[in-house]
């Protein structure tokens, strides 16, 4: 199995499932992305963003059958970033610019099984990950907070509906944040100044509709949880059996202590 790994909890915790099954794993860690400290327990070669090219040789020489993308990737302007001939190869299929993200990964995904690969979900690979339907952790859904959360499912769907995000804040039937190309937590640092007095809003995450689920699932964790409390919201709610989450204890620990709720809902489609 190859493991293209970025940063955050998801990318370690998978690794370890597959080792678990038994599995050979060889790990392309991206510098300035990917945690070495986690790294350095697999065998591992690190690359540059750019480096499409090398990233293939590699999986090729340690004989992956199977690659898995997972982790956190920062999305520098593609000016930013040294790329190789093979990169800038697909980068010309893009038009030339800065694409949405799932045309960008259906992209990364088509040039892997172009050459032979088998992209497989983290989902596959660790199912456990997945967030159940109903309580995740934390306390009960408050009964007027479903408003809030139904409204977000209708956003967050017409917004990944464009590729533009996964995610949106509403409190109080209003639309106080979308995600763009900032990423969640910046959502939630950007809401933080916005919020209206009375009961505090709530993040919804969920699967924009279509996209590539193997290299795309939305995902939470405890640094989601914290910085929602920091935005003044009371809970998160996230597509179940759709939604990964990176660390089950550390979220748990991050809902009793700051009083928030996660839960799955099931109709999102």
């Amino acid at each position: 199995m190859g493991l293209l790994a970025g940063g955050g909890a998801l990318a370690p915790a998978v690794a370890e499932a597959v080792r678990a099954e038994g599995r050979p794993l060889f790990v392309v860690a991206f510098k300035g992305h990917t945690a070495a400290d986690w790294v350095e327990r697999f065998e591992h070669a690190w690359v540059p963003l750019g480096a499409v090219g090398r990233t293939l040789a590699l999986l090729r020489a340690a004989g992956c059958a199977e690659v898995c993308l997972i982790g956190r990737v920062g999305r520098p302007s593609l000016a930013a970033v040294a790329l190789d001939r093979r990169a800038r190869a697909m980068l010309a299929r893009l038009g030339g610019r800065d694409a949405g993200d799932d045309r960008l990964l259906r992209l990364i995904v088509a040039e892997l099984e172009g050459d032979g690969f088998r992209v497989v979900g983290a989902d596959t690979l660790a199912g456990r990950l997945l967030a159940p339907a109903g309580r995740v952790t934390g306390v009960e859904v408050p009964v007027d907070a479903w408003s809030d959360i139904r409204r977000g499912v209708a956003v967050a769907r017409a917004l990944g509906a464009v590729d533009v995000g996964q995610a949106v804040v509403v409190q109080g039937d209003l639309v106080l944040g979308v995600e763009a190309v900032e990423g969640t937590d910046s959502l939630l640092a950007r809401c933080a100044g916005l919020a209206r007095a009375g009961p505090g809003g709530v993040l919804v995450k969920g699967r924009k509709p279509g996209q590539e689920r193997r290299v795309d699932l939305p995902t939470i964790g405890p640094e989601t949880v914290r910085a929602a409390a920091a935005a003044g919201l009371r809970g998160v709610a996230v597509e179940a059996g759709h939604t990964l989450v990176a660390d089950l204890a550390g979220l748990e620990g991050a809902t009793a202590a700051t009083g928030l709720f996660v839960v799955g809902v099931e109709a999102w489609a």
